[in-house]
């Protein structure tokens, strides 16, 4: 059963995607292989890939006024507000089985995904 991390709202607004407990637990782990305390996991969304979308995720220390900042356990989640649109409700998971090893976002949003998990319309 996933569970999902317990998140600590920064602001009003909602929250654009949420992280499993799995999922915050292993980029905590991923954080703390980096050098510089302040860097948060951006979750974006950007034009391309073969259904019209793909996601982005990647370490950033940069935090612009409009971001949507929300912290689950000891991990900031950073999200600008042109992909929170397309990121509500969304939920970011963690698996390291046989197979589908790694991150998965879940997209209520998303009416159509390619093959590859990492495009969505």
């Amino acid at each position: 059963m996933t569970t999902l991390a317990t998140s600590v709202s920064i602001g009003k607004k909602p929250d654009p995607v949420t992280l499993t407990d799995f999922a915050a637990t292993k980029v905590a782990e991923l954080l703390a292989q980096e050098e510089g305390d302040a860097l948060a996991l951006r979750v974006a969304v950007k034009s391309g890939g073969c259904s019209g979308y793909s996601y982005e995720m990647f370490f950033d220390a940069e935090v612009a006024d409009d971001d949507i900042i929300r912290e689950f356990s000891s991990v900031r989640v950073v999200v600008d507000p042109a992909s929170a649109e397309l990121l509500t409700g969304a939920t970011l998971d963690y698996s390291d089985g046989l197979s589908d090893a790694g991150f998965h976002i879940t997209n209520p949003n998303a009416t159509r995904t390619c093959g590859c998990g990492s495009s969505f319309s």
